[in-house]
């Protein structure tokens, strides 16, 4: 298992995550037998006296998490999620590549969004064992990663070229600020739109446009996290919105709170989503 784990979108998903957090976010590398499938594992260790909500803007991502003695399947959801974090705990998830959680699902993913159902009625597995081998408390993140990684495998997940192509897309989607139309995407696919569409419903389990447009929040958070002074209306312009009322319009529906706002540290109320982490 890799020792420098990747860093995901971390520095946008986290909302408040340019300030001091009462918890340790680790992400490692899956071993080559996962990679076709899986981004990265992560694993969340708290130690709090009081109640800490801890919001997270979800990605086109669909996650697998250990907690409260059980695996949840979070699809791919809208808004902003929270949980309310007390005393010492921690939770183990798998971040799948966008189109790799096809790979172990049988059928379409978009039956998934918005979302968040046992592991065990969507794949037919009993997941009681490993979710209690993933939340001992004892054992160090490279255990509980060798774990989740060697349950993994034991599925015997499919490969499909399609997954590759898919999480292509998307990883030019999040690369490049200047895409901001699902055509745009469909164009450098070499599909149709509705096509593009029912790919991306069938394997990432929400639109190109919903994905789109996520990022280019994402890549707002990201800024507005790294603190100091921000030139939003630059910004805007880099990350491609029309201009500065458009960027400020999209970032408050999806985090709560405006960016400029937000970056000076006034966070939005906790709301929880149960749609996905």
């Amino acid at each position: 298992m890799a020792a420098d784990a990747p860093e995901g979108r971390g520095q946008g998903a986290i909302i408040g995550g340019g300030t001091r957090l009462p918890l340790r976010v680790g992400r490692h590398a899956p071993p080559q037998a996962l990679a076709h499938w899986v981004d990265y594992l992560w694993i969340v260790r708290w130690s709090v006296r009081e109640p800490h909500v801890q919001q997270v803007i979800p990605q086109p991502v669909i996650h697998v998490a250990a907690e409260d003695g059980r695996l949840s399947v979070h699809g791919v959801g809208d808004n902003s999620f929270a949980r309310t974090l007390l005393g010492d705990g921690h939770v183990v998830g798998i971040a799948f590549r966008a189109g790799g959680f096809r790979g172990f699902a049988d059928g379409p993913v978009s039956a998934l969004s918005r979302s968040v159902r046992p592991l065990q009625e969507v794949l037919g597995v009993d997941d009681r064992p490993i979710a209690a081998d993933l939340l001992d408390p004892d054992p160090d993140d490279a255990e509980l990663t060798r774990r989740a990684t060697e349950w993994l495998i034991g599925l015997g997940p499919t490969a499909d070229p399609m997954i590759d192509r898919i999480a292509a897309f998307v990883d030019i989607a999040e690369g490049d600020a200047t895409i901001t139309r699902a055509e745009q995407l469909a164009e450098i696919a070499g599909v149709s739109l509705r096509t593009l569409q029912r790919q991306f419903g069938d394997y990432v389990g929400i639109g190109p446009k919903w994905v789109i447009q996520r990022f280019r929040v994402l890549d707002v958070a990201a800024v507005a996290n790294r603190g100091g002074e921000v030139d939003w209306a630059d910004t805007a312009v880099r990350l491609g919105f029309s201009d500065q009322s458009h960027l400020i319009r999209a970032f408050t529906r999806i985090v709560g709170t405006p960016p400029a706002s937000y970056a000076r540290g006034d966070l939005p109320s906790a709301r929880t989503d149960t749609d996905s982490r």
